[in-house]
């Protein structure tokens, strides 16, 4: 039975996990907070990150922060303690790459590996084994990394150089942010329409206007049905400044992104954060028809 480390067991790191555990792995994981419910899936816990790093050749990892990634890679309690030849550790979580990459050198000096990797799906998509990995750096230690993933992911894809991984997410998420706020459009526009909205979802989920968002989040915002969070606003605006400083790097416009941006900051002054993102709907909602000249 092959152990693997799992740092910072959230919302993603939990299903991740779970899969793991599912396919014959044992699971060594740490979080600053409570690991009650890693335990309760079968996880063994530890407590620090380089516990974990000492009993596993391969660990994962998916963090908040820059600052919870420097702790967990260099900090007193961290990998690099207890990093050793051979070790590769890949940081699921999204962060500007100028600060993944500076996670390379510490662990390099004690011969382990640091590899850019991203999660594309929400906690109930990775649960169901539909998010898709992102992985970019040595391309040795991905190719081992690999059938790691295909114990929780179907879908693993390479993209070369350390950072492109993160380049590819953000694209991503780019969409993730404009097909959400259209799909809250849509389904404001329908719900008013006197059709059955049912039928128009399931026409629509299936016709040439559909979106994987649109799939997941228009019968969320039919039903009203704002919990459990799968997404939240504040998850989705810690993009924003990546996707801006990206842009501007690349010199590409953004105007549609730049048009849902302040949506997604109504949202949370309407105090709606503490909500799943189908409650954009009530955001559309809420404002005004503009009157057009004819």
């Amino acid at each position: 039975m092959e152990t693997i480390g799992f740092v910072g067991v959230g919302k993603i790191g939990m299903p991740i996990s779970q899969n793991l555990i599912n396919s014959g792995h044992r699971v060594v994981g740490f979080r600053r907070s409570s690991l009650a419910e890693f335990e309760k899936i079968g996880g063994v816990p530890a407590h620090s990150a380089a516990e974990v790093g000492a009993q596993a050749d391969i660990v994962l990892s998916c963090l908040p922060s820059t600052e919870a990634l420097d702790d967990v890679v260099h900090g007193p309690h961290g990998l690099v303690q207890s990093a050793r030849p051979g070790q590769i550790v890949v940081e699921l979580g999204s962060h500007p790459v100028p600060d993944k990459q500076r996670q390379i050198a510490p662990l390099k000096e004690k011969g382990a590996i640091f590899i850019d990797g991203e999660v594309s799906g929400t906690p109930g998509m990775v649960s169901a084994r539909k998010g898709v990995i992102y992985l970019a750096g040595d391309a040795e230690a991905c190719k081992r990394v690999e059938p790691v993933v295909a114990g929780f992911a179907d879908t693993c894809l390479y993209f070369g150089e350390f950072g492109a991984a993160s380049r590819v997410k953000l694209v991503n998420n780019l969409l993730v942010a404009v097909n959400i706020a259209a799909t809250a459009e849509a389904m404001a526009l329908g719900l008013k329409a006197g059709v059955d909205v049912p039928l128009m979802i399931k026409a629509i989920a299936a016709g040439s206007g559909g979106s994987t968002q649109f799939g997941i989040r228009a019968p969320w915002m039919a039903e009203r049905r704002f919990q459990p969070v799968q997404g939240t606003v504040p998850g989705l605006q810690h993009y924003f400044d990546m996707l801006k400083d990206f842009a501007d790097h690349v010199g590409v416009a953004t105007p549609l992104l730049d048009c849902v941006v302040p949506l997604y900051q109504r949202f949370m002054d309407m105090g709606l954060g503490d909500n799943d993102v189908a409650a954009m709907v009530d955001v559309i909602g809420s404002l005004p028809r503009a009157k057009h000249a004819k």
